[in-house]
């Protein structure tokens, strides 16, 4: 496969793509044009970018990038950081210490440039990038007229990408699949934020209003109408006319004003008195009801909801620590209140695909437990597991999930024994990962992502207990979560690339749910290549020799967000 590094310069409308075989820079739409030819050759081309976020100007081209290769998506799952940039990508590929890097230009007195760097060359004596171009200024100093620097900035990214995959094969085709997933989720990320997910702006309206009123004309009137949101509650607990109720102090003192004493005022806590007190569902239901008018609001709805009614928001591929994808503006955590307003364009349907039992399932691959595999084959995994422990159905779906995150206590607690008994390869890497990550240890999911447990400087050394106890529950955890991630990828992006033809985009990716947004005489073929997709992308991510762990999906066809079940 042919790999070939592309870079954009924004300012000035120009981009670069360098390989061995091939070279162009210029105006963006004529390396588009030259990235067109490129792809109808005879062999499949992978371009790489140091991050897809850079790759707007040529998408809005027309051209669609089918793969690619994100150096910052490969470099976090190599190294387990969060916050990276070209200069860390190089350091890391060329085996630089980065705290010795150039940085950016500052701007200031005391900002004396690169000087271990060449008057003219990209990369100073050292070995480093140079400052300079970690801002665009260098490749930029001799555009439009000379496009040969943005050219060297395209060879450097291609080098990395290089140095990458080399360290990557060296750790085996899983952890190369991985990159690959992790750029693809990168690069639907990109179009995640440019499409946006359409919603019924006079749906949402109305539930505004319902929630925290008719939209304001001043910011009097707003603070009338949160005035009459607060006494509604009060009013339910005599002297209790001025509790803050945005307090949790306050709260519990007007709670026990109605004679109910709690430890904390979460709702969790609240809700097995919904019917002790009034005061309880009318708080709850504020709750609710503040949490739309100050956060999901007219506000919010101005704001990010466009006037092609799309919802937009950055989209990230890596949450930085298990490798969930995330999102802003209300995308990843819309309420439930509100989703009745997420509705498909006129001649549009969604395609709704959630996974069903992710987490066990990938347990049993991660594990290679034969025992919870076979589990695997039937429908509602937790049937099988609950006959093997001889117990009912609902005490056997908490103890699976109370074993991935370190629950020893309660009806869990007491299955644990039978747990470890059933399935004692699944356990065991539970209890190993726990064992390192108390140990303030670096884990790793099934793909190669380093999940740091501590920091730098304290891995590998002694934790009070209640430390190493958290650090052993998050490290048992984050590698499923972190290994249902990159499988929920795969499928992302699998679904992206297979239902493109149908006019298909897909429009939210929320944990382990998709959300592909088709006209509506293409829904019926859609949903099943998403069935087909999940078949395709599991394959993969287990790899050669896979287990034969089976995976499923609730999958429907329906107009508005709120009709999934």
């Amino acid at each position: 496969m042919l790999a070939a590094g592309v870079v954009v310069s924004p300012p000035y409308g120009y981009a670069a793509l360098w390989s061995p075989e091939s070279v162009a820079a210029g105006p963006v739409a004529q390396v588009a044009a030259a990235m067109r030819r490129i792809e109808s050759g005879p062999d499949p081309v992978r371009w790489v970018v140091w991050s897809a976020s850079d790759l707007g100007p040529l998408l809005d081209t027309g051209f669609i990038v089918t793969r690619l290769w994100d150096c910052s998506e490969v470099h976090r799952l190599i190294v387990g950081a969060w916050r990276v940039g070209p200069s860390d990508i190089w350091c890391a590929a060329h085996g630089l210490d980065p705290a010795q890097a150039p940085t950016r230009p500052r701007d200031d007195l005391f900002d004396f440039g690169d000087p271990a760097g060449a008057p003219d060359g990209l990369v100073t004596t050292d070995g480093y990038l140079r400052g300079d171009a970690l801002d665009g200024r260098w490749q930029s100093a001799t555009l439009p007229d000379d496009p040969s620097r943005l050219l060297e900035w395209a060879r450097a990214a291609y080098l990395s990408a290089q140095r990458q995959r080399e360290v990557l094969e060296r750790s085996g085709s899983r952890s190369l699949a991985a990159a690959v997933t992790e750029s693809a989720a990168a690069l639907l990320c990109v179009e995640l934020a440019r499409g946006g997910l359409p919603v019924d702006r006079a749906t949402l309206s109305e539930l505004i209003t319902s929630s925290a009123g008719a939209r304001p004309e001043s910011d009097a009137d707003e603070l009338a109408q949160r005035a009459h949101r607060d006494a509604v509650v009060r009013a339910l607990v005599p002297g209790q006319e001025r509790a803050d109720l945005r307090s949790p102090a306050q709260v519990r003192e007007l709670l026990l004003g109605a004679g109910i004493d709690v430890p904390n005022t979460r709702k969790w806590t609240l809700e097995p008195f919904r019917d002790a007190h009034p005061v309880i569902p009318a708080l709850l239901q504020w709750r609710a009801d503040e949490r739309i008018a100050t956060t999901y609001g007219w506000r919010w709805l101005d704001t990010h909801v466009g006037p092609d009614d799309r919802l937009r928001g950055s989209w990230t591929a890596s949450d930085g620590a298990a490798g969930r994808m995330t999102a802003e503006n209300g995308l990843h955590n819309l309420p439930t209140a509100l989703r009745p307003g997420v509705r498909a364009a006129p001649g549009h349907r969604f395609v709704r695909a959630d996974l069903g039992q992710i987490e066990p399932r990938v347990l049993a691959t991660v594990s290679g437990d034969p025992a919870l595999i076979a589990a695997t084959q039937a429908d509602d995994l937790y049937a099988p597991v609950a006959t093997r422990l001889g117990v009912e159905r609902s005490v056997a779906k908490v103890a699976v999930l109370a074993a991935m995150y370190g629950q020893r206590t309660g009806a869990a607690g007491a299955a644990l024994t039978g747990l470890q008994r059933a399935y004692p390869l699944a356990m065991r890497l539970l209890e190993d990962a726990a064992e390192r990550g108390s140990r303030g240890e670096t884990v790793y999911t099934f793909g190669g992502r380093a999940v740091h447990t501590a920091p730098a400087h304290e891995r590998g050394q002694p934790a009070a207990p209640p430390v190493a106890a958290a650090r052993g529950r998050y490290a048992r955890n984050a590698i499923i979560q972190g290994s249902a991630a990159e499988l929920f990828k795969a499928w992302a992006a699998t679904i992206r690339a297979t239902s493109r033809d149908l006019g298909a985009e897909v429009v939210l990716c929320l944990h382990d749910e998709v959300l592909v947004h088709v006209p509506t005489d293409a829904a019926a073929e859609c949903a099943r290549r998403v069935n087909v997709a999940l078949d395709d992308a599991a394959r993969r991510w287990q790899g050669t020799g896979s287990a034969g762990v089976r995976f499923v999906a609730d999958v429907s066809v329906i107009e508005r967000w709120s009709e999934a079940k």
